[in-house]
């Protein structure tokens, strides 16, 4: 038997230990993490490990790792498997093309260049349109930001930045803008946080008196950021009235839709997004509401020649067969390129359109659920609001830092915490769409259940206070 099949029989085994431990133990137990060397073998020797020693350390690495699929797991942007996504995902690892040219990628382009189609058709993009699939949400926007750039100043990209080139972005917007703008060369000065109403969505009105001031002291607006689910609240911009302020103004629009873009599925929730179409560039992530593994983000652009003019470079080398719209290495910014797109393809090539529209608006549902119970229930206080998949919330004036970590370090439930207009609080993901309502209302019998027989939580409220 070769190699290959050997482990693939061991990485059955494991699949089965793991699915296992995820039925019986739904979080992971924590190991601290100055005590991680000391606990696991992680160490790299000399001579090889056998084979039964080598399948128990693996069993015990698995076991210690956090737990992102299980139903007590609403710490982050992403949760749960999809089943299809991940058979995608595994023989994407088998194949191992790179997507820069079609010579070595075959197919896997035809795929890639799939999604990308129908996802401009939903944005509403026009038949220019076109995009690639970066890393990640920061990647997305560092690219919309360089052809923001690009297009304002085309000289920038032979001579240097020159000009005085201005970016804005609301101040709920994720951290990436303030990275990307200096690794564009704009620099972090050059950012202007706009304010936020009391839902967290950029306020237009303040964007475009900060652009008037911009003027008036020889800055050259160029970029505008909005977002489609911010990081803590989950709002959504207004992109229209933002759209008619960047027209005006010349600016290239971006939507940031890694969390919540994929709303684009939903006939019921598509409205949030209202204006897309009228952007330069959009992107979503599908391992966030779609639930495909990590990574798979998708930019796409109003007009691809932006791709080509920012991205583009000759290399004799690489690109020696077939055309440019099958070498996708030419509107990508890396070289070498993992393929993506396959885990999305099998997905959604095996539920269809209307099975991801299901999956987004489960979400929803689970949020309106988790919603309800709080709504109905006086021990809890909500900072959050309809029309979106963050439920943000705390429980009998307990400290939201102090029981969101205890919760953690006894294993009980894995949720995490965020701050809006100076008040912290709980923040309860529902994007595993896996999820059913018996499992959200089982998070709140769980978390109250864990105060009530932990005392000194109350205590830590008490001195909050």
């Amino acid at each position: 038997m070769s190699s290959i099949k050997k482990d693939l029989i061991l990485f059955n085994e494991l699949v089965e230990a793991l699915l296992n431990e995820e039925e019986k133990n739904p979080v992971a137990e924590r190991i601290e993490a100055n005590e991680l060397y000391n606990s696991i073998d992680l160490s790299l020797n000399q001579s090889p490990m056998i084979d039964d020693a080598f399948k128990t350390l693996l069993e015990e690495v698995l076991v210690s790792t956090p737990k992102t699929a299980t139903k007590l797991f609403f710490n982050q942007l992403f949760g749960g498997r999809q089943s299809k996504a991940v058979l995608g995902d595994l023989l994407a690892v088998l194949l191992n093309n790179s997507m820069y040219t079609y010579k070595v990628a075959g197919p896997q382009v035809g795929i890639e260049q799939e999604i990308i189609r129908q996802s401009c058709n939903l944005v509403g993009y026009g038949s220019n349109s076109n995009g690639t699939f970066p890393t990640g949400g920061s990647m997305s926007n560092y690219m919309a930001l360089i052809m923001g750039r690009d297009a304002k100043d085309p000289e920038c990209r032979a001579n240097g930045m020159s000009k005085p080139l201005i970016v804005y972005t609301s101040k709920e917007s994720h951290y990436s803008n303030a990275k990307n703008a200096t690794f564009a060369g704009i620099g972090k000065n050059n950012i202007r946080y706009i304010s936020a109403d009391a839902k967290g969505r950029m306020i237009a009105e303040d964007l475009e008196a900060q652009i008037k001031v911009d003027i008036q002291n020889g800055g050259i607006p160029t970029y505008v950021n909005a977002t489609a689910g911010t990081t803590v609240l989950g709002a959504f911009d207004p992109i229209d009235k933002i759209a008619d302020i960047s027209e005006k103004y010349n600016m290239w629009l971006h939507v940031d839709g890694a969390y919540c873009g994929s709303v684009i599925f939903s006939e019921k929730y598509k409205h949030l997004i209202k204006g897309v179409e009228r952007s330069n560039s959009f992107s979503y992530n599908a391992h966030k509401m779609l639930g495909t593994p990590l990574t798979c983000s998708i930019i796409l652009v109003n007009d691809k020649k932006h791709l080509y003019d920012s991205f583009s470079n000759d290399a004799d080398y690489l690109y020696q067969t077939d055309g440019d719209d099958f070498n996708l290495g030419k509107t990508s910014f890396q070289c070498g390129r993992r393929n993506d797109a396959l885990k999305f393809w099998t997905l959604w090539k095996s539920i269809g359109t209307k099975g991801l529209e299901k999956i987004v608006d489960q979400q929803f549902d689970l949020a309106t659920i988790a919603l309800d119970y709080i709504r109905n229930n006086s021990d809890y206080k909500l900072y959050s609001f309809d029309d979106s998949i963050s439920i943000c919330f705390n429980y009998k004036n307990i400290d939201p830092t102090a029981l969101c970590t205890a919760l953690y370090e006894e294993q009980i439930t894995v949720v995490g915490f965020g701050s809006f207009d100076n008040e912290t609080f709980i923040r309860l993901v529902t994007i595993n769409a896996n999820n059913k309502k018996v499992d959200i209302l089982n998070f709140f019998k769980v978390l109250e259940a864990f105060v009530e027989k932990t005392p000194n939580l109350t205590k830590v409220a008490e001195m909050s206070v």
